[in-house]
């Protein structure tokens, strides 16, 4: 059976190597049961129910992937999309509105239903094809910094500072201390190719953090606890305060702000799919001789199914992890490896008392770890080329985490290529597609002036 379903042979694989690869793949992915709750939570959303959400959605497009596109490719709430939930939409353009995650799930569910559609008339290749490759990997740089920053202030190793906005913590500040010795941990064991790197990082920095508190010497805040309790057993109805608590009210109310944070949303999710789907993809041999990836629209149509399915638990964005190349890795070539993966996140629902211990001084590594695999794309853009091109690209970086939004940071780079292209009479390089970029972004940025006033 399995062979029919993911023809093992055609791919020269076996069943036991699948599934190691699928429980590697999900051992690098595992960190963001621990981190996405830790980093939605500050919307006010309940951490057990985005757990429980995060879990549930992965799984669905996890499967998704395997059975319908049958690539080894795992699938999660993304980094940088959840920042840019949390930080940016919820507590700062919706700060002043009541319950602001609720429309920002809508705004995830709407761009969920637009990928759908996508996929479905092959539009979302096309879009992809009209961005300018500067751009993309300024955005992916951008994201990583911006994905580092939120990790350092999560762990105080980043403070603010009346003098200079922002400034170093203090070493005599265990949480910044601990989370700067799980950066070391994570990059040794990354270094010697240890399997689930990332995860065990976390998990030894939160061990390290619990002998701490026993011995007397870490005082975690009040009322909490580096020690998962399972006294009650675990909750699972607290999802019921996120699923299905959509707001279309607001949304219809307020078209063109809503519009502008759903296209935000939507255009970070295409660089982040295509460029992780395309890379994992090389990685295993999958793309054909012409470069592309066959049943791309399978592999779309699983992230686009899974951020409408997530939006509806109470999750931001769904999307293909590159760490999913751990398990290519590990000899994963097919579905079954994706499979395997999609079983372990309902697994892991059992164990969510665990997950939801982890502090965010053990958290923070991997965010911190991860903004730099992210950054790596700064090494593919070009600076002594276009000036369009170099700019947008270099305001795509800088801003992101100097304005503290992925929005910010992409429409400064749009908008920039934009009018440097037409100030340097190439107008015409400008496709149709990024002129509607360019408008949408100044309507935004009309809607942000009117805000003010």
């Amino acid at each position: 059976m399995l062979e029919k379903l993911f023809k093992l042979k055609e791919h020269d694989t076996n069943v036991k190597r699948e599934i190691m690869a699928g429980l590697t793949t999900f051992l690098t992915m595992a960190y963001i049961l621990a981190v996405n709750p830790n980093i939605l939570a500050a919307s006010g959303m309940n951490p057990n129910a985005i757990f429980m959400a995060t879990a549930i959605a992965s799984a669905i497009a996890t499967f998704i992937m395997a059975f319908l596109a049958n690539y080894p490719i795992g699938l999660s709430a993304g980094l940088g999309l959840n920042a840019y939930f949390a930080y940016t939409v919820c507590l700062g353009e919706l700060a002043n509105e009541p319950d602001p995650w609720r429309i920002a799930l809508t705004a995830v569910f709407v761009e969920g239903i637009i990928f759908i559609l996508l996929s479905f008339f092959k539009f979302r290749e096309q879009i992809i094809n009209s961005i300018p490759q500067n751009l993309k990997f300024g955005i992916s740089a951008g994201i990583g910094l911006f994905i580092a920053f939120i990790g350092m202030q999560n762990a105080r190793i980043i403070v603010a500072n009346d003098a200079t906005v922002v400034g170093l913590g203090s070493f005599t500040d265990l949480d910044m201390v601990l989370a700067l010795v799980g950066l070391v941990i994570i990059a040794a064991l990354v270094h010697y190719n240890i399997k689930g790197g990332v995860l065990i990082g976390i998990i030894v920095t939160w061990v390290i953090g619990m002998i701490l508190q026993a011995a007397g010497i870490y005082v975690p805040a009040e009322g909490t606890s580096l020690f998962p309790s399972f006294a009650g057993g675990y909750d699972f109805g607290a999802i019921s305060q996120t699923a299905f608590k959509l707001n279309f009210s607001w949304a219809a109310s307020h078209i063109i702000q809503f519009l502008a944070i759903t296209f935000s949303f939507l255009y970070v999710d295409l660089f982040d799919t295509v460029g992780t789907v395309v890379g994992v993809a090389d990685k295993a041999n999958l793309l054909d001789k012409d470069g592309n990836l066959p049943r791309v629209g399978q592999v779309f149509l699983a992230d686009a199914v899974g951020t409408t399915a997530g939006a509806l638990l109470g999750t931001s964005t769904i999307t293909s992890f590159v760490e999913s190349s751990a398990g290519v890795a590990a000899g994963g070539r097919t579905g079954l490896t994706a499979l395997t993966t999609g079983v372990m996140f309902l697994v892991s629902i059992v164990l969510s008392p665990i997950f939801l211990a982890i502090p965010s001084f053990a958290t923070a590594p991997a965010l911190i770890y991860v903004g730099m695999l992210m950054l790596m794309s700064i090494t593919k853009v070009k600076f002594d080329g276009d000036i369009a091109d170099s700019v947008g690209a270099y305001l795509a970086v800088v801003m992101m985490p100097l304005a503290y939004s992925i929005a910010t940071g992409i429409m400064f780079a749009v908008i920039a290529w934009v009018v440097l292209k037409v100030v340097s009479k190439k107008a015409k390089d400008v496709s149709p597609v990024m002129w509607i970029v360019f408008v949408l972004f100044v309507l935004r940025i009309a809607a942000l002036v009117a805000n003010f006033q």
